[in-house]
Order: C-alpha cells, then structure tokens, then sequence
C-alpha cells in the first residue's frame, strides 16, 4: 500500500474578525495549503470539510470560488473532534485507492462566551446545573486532585507553559506570556477553574493537501507521512456533557487511551516514540490527563511531567508547541486540523522560535462533546 502523505499545509489564523465569512476564512486557509504543495485547485479530487456551527454547505460555498470542477465536498462534523474525523475521511479515500488527492478543510466562526447548552445536553441536565461544560470539567478536576494529589499550582503551570509558547505563534488568538501569579490570580470560572487555564472559542480555518506518496511527488518533496488516523467514540454509557466519560460511575479505559491504542499499533510505534504532541486542552487540566492516557507518564503523574519541564519545548516530551488551544482558541470545526498544522511545521523544521530540536515523529490528539476521540499520528 503506498503511503498516504500530507503535500501541503494552509491556515487562516485563529482569533476574532469581525464581519469577516467564513467562507473566506476557509478560502485563504485553501489557497495558503495549495500554493504550500505547488498544486492548483483543478488537481484536487475531492474535499472533506469539518465544521459545527458554520452553516451547512461552507466548504461549497467558499470553494466553488475556486472553480467550479465538479468535485464532491462533504462535511464532517464530530464535534470538537471534527478535523480529526475530517483527516481519517480523507486518509481512507487515499488508502482505498478511490482518490489520489484530497483536500481536507476545518472552519468555523464560533459565537462568542459559552455553547448554547441545548446543542450539547438534556433537559434533565440542565436543571441539574451541569449545562455549561466548565462545571464537569471543574467536576472531573476535583477529582483528579483527590484522587492523585494534583493540586492548582500544576494545573495553572499547564497554562503558564501554553501561553508562553503562544506568544511565540503568529497564528495564535493570545500571544501574551503569563506567569503562574497571574492565571492562579485569574476570575476563578468553576473552582479549580480559572479564566486564564481555559480556551476561548473563536474563528478561523485550516487546510491540508493529502495525498499518496507517488501522487505528491509530481508536486512537492516535502511531504510528512500520516502513520495513523484513529477515530473512536466513547463506551461510556452517558457522555454528553462535554464528552467526558462517567470513570466515576462506570470505571474503563478512557476513550483517548482506546484511541491512541489503535493510532500506536497501527503506525507500529510506541508513546516512547513520540517527538512532539499536540493535545486538547479545553481546560488546562485536560492537558494533564492527556499526558497520562496517551502513556507519556503513568496514571497520575501528570502532575509530576509539568513539573519537571518534561512537556516544554526543550523537554522530553514537548506538548502544545503552538500554545494549545489556550492560546489559539478554539474554533471547533478547524481546531483539530490547526494541530496538524503544527506537528506538520515541527516536523518540518520550519516552526520558528518554536521549534523542538530534530522531531521525527508528531502526535495530534482531539477529544470532544459526545465522547468523539481523534488521535493522529505523522513521521517525517
């Protein structure tokens, strides 16, 4: 089977635009994408496009601006996990050999403060007062902290590491560096919670060229190898507020450790193996689980990596190179391609102040609402 590659890598930037469309939004991150794999719009086959609160046909409307080739568009839509689903579609068409060059797109325009909770939960819920997601997040935290000794303090580094390295991304919503002080001074948003250690959704887009290897080389020589696409949904049997899995009622694996299980063996590598994640980070606590479902360190010793600088750009296991989505926000559509395109760069080398020393192997994790789970992982 020959591989399946990225050729080309476009972003529009992440923040807030104004009147800004969508479509255009999608339409720069598009062309930004094609001109990075020295291809025209005519030789792409067919588009995945993953998008939530964007209005149903974005990807046709923003690129039939492209031309109108005939190609099929279909949208994707898994939450928070959507461009994660987006690139597993657009791998499978590659690996099955129906198409041999496809256009994988994230895009939104998120409304601003927090999710209508009728999107997300039942009746029942909200009167429960767990309709807005910060409440289980501040739930599951508590948690955590009784169960493993996490404290506050290594939550909160968890931010002070993410907004560092986000002032150093040119694509990120905050680029301002933060000390520990601050976030823990921050509005408390659902003790432990704090303003400054949780994402903002917000706008922007994101575009990948895949292909297969021989297909690409027609084009480009700087290519980076999907190993594995992984998409699992939860086993839990309630999960819709905010996707997370009731371990409290119902012990099992978590739906990032089936997922990541599967993307491992399927790339036949190892957490050992990795050079550089990126990791859903709603909430800086997430952060920290993911460290610990992903197999970075063992189950509660998560507080422990923050600690020693292990997941710092200079440290064993960088996480977040692009500030997470703490710094980059988050809009939901584009958010989980947005960390391809970081591993893509950081394989790459072309990462800037960013940079982790010589990757050769990129982990993209997304994790959402209806318990949707992505794990990616790229080679050089």
């Amino acid at each position: 089977m020959s591989k399946v590659v990225i050729a080309g890598a476009g972003i529009h930037p992440f923040g807030r635009f104004g009147d800004k469309p969508v479509s255009t939004m999608a339409l720069e991150a598009v062309i930004d994408a094609l001109s990075d794999a020295n291809m025209e719009y005519k030789n792409i086959q067919a588009a995945f496009v993953s998008r939530v609160f964007a209005p149903p046909g974005t990807g046709v409307r923003a690129l039939i601006e492209m031309g109108r080739t005939g190609i099929p568009v279909i949208e994707v839509e898994a939450a928070c996990a959507g461009g994660g689903a987006c690139l597993r579609q657009g791998y499978n068409a590659i690996v099955s050999g129906m198409y041999d060059i496809v256009l994988c797109l994230g895009v939104e325009k998120m409304p601003r403060g927090f999710m209508n909770p009728e999107i997300i939960v039942e009746p029942w819920q909200a009167r429960m007062g767990l309709s807005q997601s910060p409440v289980v997040w501040a739930l599951l935290a508590r948690r955590r902290m009784h169960d493993y000794g996490l404290t506050i303090e290594q939550i909160c580094k968890v931010a002070v590491k993410n907004h560092k390295n986000g002032q150093l991304n040119p694509n990120a919503y905050y680029r301002k560096a933060m000390s520990l002080e601050e976030i823990l001074n921050s509005t408390v948003v659902a003790d432990p919670l704090r303003l400054y250690a949780i994402c903002a959704p917000d706008e922007g887009a994101t575009a990948m060229i895949i292909c297969s290897e021989k297909a690409a080389r027609r084009f480009t020589t700087k290519t980076v190898e999907i190993a594995s696409c992984a998409h699992v949904v939860s086993k839990s049997p309630w999960n819709n507020i905010g996707g997370y899995d009731w371990d409290l009622v119902v012990p099992q694996p978590h739906v990032t450790a089936l997922a990541c299980k599967q993307a491992y063996e399927a790339a036949g590598i190892g957490p050992t193996d990795i050079d550089v994640a990126e990791v859903q980070d709603t909430e800086a606590c997430q952060e920290i689980e993911a460290y610990e479902y992903l197999g970075f360190c063992g189950e509660g010793e998560g507080g422990r990596l923050i600690d020693e600088g292990a997941t710092e750009i200079g440290g064993r296991i960088p996480v977040n190179t692009s500030g997470g989505l703490i710094s980059k926000g988050e809009p939901v559509g584009a958010s989980g391609l947005g960390q391809v395109h970081e591993i893509v760069m950081q394989l790459r080398g072309e990462a800037g102040q960013r940079q982790v020393a010589n990757p050769k192997v990129g982990l993209g994790h997304v994790f959402g609402s209806f318990g949707h789970c992505t794990v990616t992982i790229l080679k050089k």
